[in-house]
């Protein structure tokens, strides 16, 4: 056997061995947001998302419709947050740096 072959035989018994991932998406819904709150706990990080709708600066008070609420484990949260990290990298790569100053 060459080189080669062996490397093939090698990756192929590799990913026989990788669990297959199937996403089902029957239940799934989508929403849209514009704000982001995010607190934790030792086990668990709660993200919390809705809608802001106030289109005029300087206004004393602004109302956050919120929307959806995520529960992650601290593991999981470090996860998308390497996600996220590249996905914007990504996108600054392709559409120019996002300020958000």
């Amino acid at each position: 056997m060459s080189k080669d072959q062996a490397k093939e035989s090698a990756a192929a018994q590799a990913a026989g061995n990788q669990m297959q991932v199937k996403w089902d998406d029957t239940n799934m819904k989508s929403s849209y947001a514009n704000v982001c709150n995010v607190m934790s706990t030792r086990e668990e990080v709660v993200m919390m998302f809705g809608v802001n709708q106030a289109w005029q600066a300087g206004q004393k008070e602004v109302t956050v419709q919120l929307t959806d609420r995520i529960i992650l484990s601290p593991h999981a949260a470090k996860r998308l947050s390497l996600l996220l990290g590249n996905i914007v990298k990504q996108y600054e790569d392709r559409f120019g740096q996002l300020n958000i100053a």
